[in-house]
């Protein structure tokens, strides 16, 4: 079974401790924050998209990606009533990142570049992203601190809702920088209860190794910040916001400094 093929119908209600409205809010922070201004967005691994809608809500012209055709499924059904413009929704990997036009802003939230295990894929991404990126336009992604990361080995989690039951267990893999985490999924499906059982990874990567990414591939005024913080992260954190521009390009001018010195003199 593919990734999400299972989860997806579930995925939801597993995730309605996530509040999405406050997710947009912070977004908007950064956005009014650039200075540029922002009406096309992409989303990266939108997932059954609850923040690609509540952004579109917001009057954003929404485009979002992801590899799960599942997880794509939810998120038309979910925003096919928005007006004016419903969101576009295109089945990608997102190394494989290919758009009709330009962005002015992306933004790939709740630690979905971990669950892109080969940073070389992760390097080609972002390549992408700066390609159909406008000039000026902003990234914003998010990840999770290796620390806690690690601090979830050995540990089972237990999600349960009316109507869904899910266990996971976390292990640590320091040879490989992974954290693995093996699901069974128990959905209700009239007086059935369906079993499925899916397998997700982590890659453990280092703040700082995700602004070289970003800088490599030419953006620039990479920052980082806090869990949803306008500050500088701490080792607290669970999460590590990073946001990096595709700087406007200006036409070089002469300079005429030494020729105005050298006729003064």
């Amino acid at each position: 079974m593919s990734s999400y093929e299972f989860l997806a119908g579930s995925y939801d209600e597993l995730t309605k401790d996530v509040v999405y409205p406050q997710w947009a809010d912070y977004i908007e922070k950064h956005f009014a924050r650039s200075g540029a201004p922002i009406h096309t967005v992409l989303e990266l691994a939108c997932g059954t998209g609850s923040l690609t809608k509540e952004l579109a809500l917001r009057g954003y012209e929404m485009i979002g990606v992801d590899a799960s055709e599942d997880m794509l499924a939810k998120a038309a059904e979910k925003c096919r009533d928005i007006t004016p413009e419903p969101p576009i929704f295109l089945h990608q990997d997102m190394e494989k990142l290919d758009l009709y036009g330009t962005v002015d802003a992306c933004i790939c939230c709740l630690d979905s570049v971990n669950y892109v295990t080969k940073p070389q894929k992760l390097l080609r991404a972002f390549e992408q992203v700066y390609l159909f990126m406008e000039q000026g336009g902003l990234f914003l992604f998010d990840a999770r601190m290796p620390a806690r990361l690690r601090e979830m080995d050995g540990q089972v989690f237990l999600d349960e809702t009316e109507d869904t039951y899910c266990v996971w267990r976390a292990e640590d893999k320091p040879l490989r920088r992974i954290c693995g985490f093996g699901m069974d999924v128990f959905r209700r499906d009239g007086d059935v209860w369906r079993r499925g059982e899916e397998y997700h990874e982590q890659l453990l990567y280092d703040p700082d190794e995700l602004c070289r990414y970003m800088h490599a591939v030419g953006f620039q005024s990479i920052k980082q910040y806090g869990d949803r913080k306008l500050r500088q992260p701490k080792p607290t954190d669970e999460r590590v916001f990073i946001v990096g521009r595709k700087e406007k390009k200006h036409d070089k001018r002469p300079d005429y400094t030494h020729a105005r010195q050298r006729r003064a003199d």
